[in-house]
């Protein structure tokens, strides 16, 4: 379902969607024109799209199922303006209004936006991201990505259990470990996974266990998770069940207890995770912004995601697990605004907020238009 929109050639955009009664049936002109062999149905609140033109925001989100990085903005005359590139196994992503980063199977991309501030493409779109560095790291089972206040980036090497920096002439420099794994290897011991920034430098990280054995995380995923300060090497909460997502927003320590399909936060005098709000599906990715939390849902998988409290969970509020976004709010656990995907998608993996983005497009690698679109840095 890649965008087929060219930047500067005044081609109109399929991925608006309409909202209201009309939403249905700009979605299927979408799938169609994105060409898609598996189909692919979306719906969402009607309100999603004034709730990002309010807050001047855009979502960019990943699934390494369908190897996408998506975004979704506010476009004109009120309409949701979803674009989309392909990325192997798409993974962490974090970034601003004028750059991105994303992990993928083998690589670290950096995305620029090549429009200046008073630029637009095709009339519509205030950024355009194009990848512009793929450092090739090999398989490393990337998950989520940091920005460090020197700019600097750190990523979680989920296989070798280890937070890394990118190096110039090998696969990765790794900074730190869990005092619990003895050895880098890759053997994906404890399925770290999620990574929270504080002040411009790497502060907690999720994992699913301790184990220090090869893939010993997949027999402990029921209550065996812990969080850890980076800085100490001190475990601030344990017995969660596959912990993700962990976030730093005004003054707390926010994560996704994935395997209860739960929002929270740690309370850490007492080094436990405190429940705020349910979520239906296996909570994976979090953007918090102001008074909301904007998290993202998958389809429990088979073997992987089953047999956890979320089934039973699903099964008492005789419902559904969801893949798609649920905005929240931060005071009443409220949704607010939601975004949902049926059909050939079934999982999420990580999502970010955008500040300052109203309609942003992306071009991926292997897109036609990435070949022809050139852009020179202060011509004469």
């Amino acid at each position: 379902m890649e965008s087929r929109t060219i930047p500067n050639t005044g081609e109109k955009t399929p991925a608006e969607i309409a909202t209201g009664e009309n939403r249905a049936a700009e979605t299927e002109a979408v799938e169609e024109t994105a060409g898609e062999a598996a189909k692919i149905d979306i719906d969402f609140s009607k309100g999603l799209a004034g709730f990002l033109a309010t807050r001047n925001i855009s979502i960019a989100f990943t699934s390494y199922q369908t190897g996408r990085l998506y975004l979704i903005g506010h476009g004109k005359d009120g309409k949701l303006a979803l674009h989309e590139a392909l990325y192997p196994q798409a993974m962490g992503v974090t970034g601003d209004s004028n750059r991105l980063y994303l992990g993928t199977l083998t690589q670290l991309v950096r995305l620029e936006n090549v429009l200046a501030s008073n630029q637009l493409a095709n009339e519509v779109h205030d950024k355009v991201y194009v990848p512009r560095n793929m450092q090739t790291l090999g398989n490393i089972d990337f998950h989520e990505v940091g920005i460090c206040e020197n700019g600097v980036v750190v990523f979680v090497n989920t296989k070798y259990s280890c937070l890394c920096e990118p190096s110039l002439t090998h696969s990765f420099r790794p900074i730190w470990k869990p005092d619990f794994i003895s050895k880098l290897a890759p053997e994906d011991r404890c399925h770290l996974n999620g990574l929270a920034m504080v002040d411009g430098r790497p502060k907690y990280v999720t994992a699913v266990c301790k184990s220090d054995v090869i893939d010993g995380w997949r027999d402990r995923r029921h209550d065996s998770g812990v969080v850890i300060d980076v800085e100490t090497d001190e475990i601030v909460a344990e017995g969660l069940s596959m912990p993700h997502s962990p976030r730093w927003h005004d003054g707390r320590l926010w994560l996704l207890n994935s395997g209860t399909g739960e929002l929270g936060w740690i309370d850490m005098e007492k080094k436990s995770f405190v429940p705020f709000a349910f979520c239906p599906g296996f909570t994976r990715g979090l953007a918090l912004h102001k008074q909301h939390a904007i998290i993202g849902l998958s389809k429990p998988r088979h073997g992987r995601f089953e047999g956890l409290a979320l089934d039973e969970r699903l099964k008492e509020k005789d419902a559904d697990a969801w893949c798609g976004l649920q905005c929240l709010s931060l005071s009443s656990g409220d949704v607010i605004q939601w975004l949902r995907f049926d059909g050939a998608i079934t999982e999420l993996f990580d999502v970010c907020v955008l500040p300052g983005v109203k309609n942003a497009l992306t071009l991926g690698p292997q897109s036609n238009e990435v070949r022809d679109f050139i852009t020179i840095e202060n011509p004469p």
